[in-house]
């Protein structure tokens, strides 16, 4: 059984960092595209950013200000959150992407707030 399990996020003011986690288990992370969405209340999901084998890419928004980063030995995949701001507000998930495959797994989500 494949499992995405996140934690971190939490409520922050602007300006603020937060760091989120996914631990995976049941796949071989190196062979997975690993990405973190967001989806605010009432907006479709979308892509924050994404680090595959050969590249990692950011939305526009978060550019900048987000890292993502996977430890592959540990199965892990973080997203260091900087300068939040309050259109950061949504619940975030941890993606995992089959390389050449079709499989696609999600962690449960994280709410992820910023408000002063």
């Amino acid at each position: 059984q494949v499992q995405l399990v996140q934690s971190g996020g939490g409520f922050v003011q602007p300006g603020g960092s937060l760091r989120l986690s996914c631990a995976a288990s049941g796949i071989i992370l190196t062979i997975y595209t690993m990405g973190w969405y967001r989806q605010a209340p009432g907006k479709q999901r979308e892509l924050v950013a994404s680090h595959s084998v050969t590249n990692i890419t950011y939305s526009e928004s978060v550019k900048g200000r987000f890292t993502i980063s996977r430890d592959n030995a540990k199965n892990m995949v973080y997203l260091q959150m900087d300068r939040l701001k309050s259109e950061d507000t949504a619940v975030y998930y941890c993606n995992a992407k089959h390389t050449w495959g079709s499989n696609n797994f999600w962690g449960q989500g994280t709410q992820v707030a910023v408000s002063s």
